[in-house]
């Protein structure tokens, strides 16, 4: 594998990425940067938007103007084939399908993409396995953690990908999880309040953990079943 060498450049931000977080814009852009890379020259502030700070969640406007600090990136090579029984399992794990998304059942340990140690993500693969799809651009409408299983929604339209990000933004739509947990859930229990802060480890994979200088969080729960010493 090749290393190649950038100088700083200037990117004004087209209207067909306007919404796009600016990680996923780099992302795209600097093939071969680890993840963790990425979010150091955030922090760092080595990449600008008009020539201030930003935060990786931070939404591209049209006509942004965005410095890409100068840097060395081994050059990005295919993604590595997906095999046949990760391909027959991707096709089994749609659960819904029509003109503008699909909602995959991402499986516990599957990364949702490449880089950082991870030869192949979920959406690396999905677009392998779906190249002769006409008129589609999948695009990772949220995340999973690699070890976190349920459901992924996938836009295969921009226009899609900035509709859902506008819900996100709008807390038009409602998360539901299903844990199974050791022990049986006190009864009674039914909402918790604790505050959430967003970690990068060192891999570069991005964790959600309990901290008091997280942002508020609360979550309700509702027993559906309880199983022997386990509780659903």
């Amino acid at each position: 594998m090749s290393i190649s060498h950038h100088k700083v450049a200037f990117v004004t931000v087209a209207d067909e990425h306007a919404g796009q977080r600016i990680d996923n814009f780099l992302a795209s852009r600097l093939k071969g940067l680890p993840r963790s890379r990425l979010y150091r020259l955030l922090r760092k502030g080595e990449v600008r938007v008009n020539k201030g700070r930003v935060k990786p969640e931070y939404k591209l406007a049209s006509g942004d103007l965005v410095r890409i600090p100068p840097m060395q990136l081994l050059d990005a090579s295919e993604p590595a084939p997906v095999s046949a029984a990760l391909a027959a399992r991707l096709h089994s794990a749609v659960l819904y399908e029509d003109s503008e998304w699909v909602v995959i059942n991402k499986p516990a340990g599957l990364a949702v993409h490449g880089g950082s140690g991870e030869s192949l993500g979920l959406i690396e693969a999905l677009r392998q396995v779906r190249a002769g799809q006409p008129a589609e651009n999948l695009e990772l409408c949220h995340r999973l953690d690699k070890d976190t299983s349920g459901c992924l929604v996938v836009a295969k339209k921009r226009a899609a990908l900035k509709r859902f990000h506008a819900a996100l933004r709008d807390k038009q739509l409602q998360k539901h999880y299903l844990a199974l947990v050791v022990g049986h859930w006190p009864r009674g229990l039914d909402v918790v309040n604790a505050p959430l802060q967003k970690n990068v480890l060192r891999s570069g994979e991005r964790m959600v953990c309990v901290d008091k200088a997280g942002k508020p969080s609360k979550t309700l729960f509702s027993v559906v079943q309880r199983v022997g010493q386990y509780t659903l």
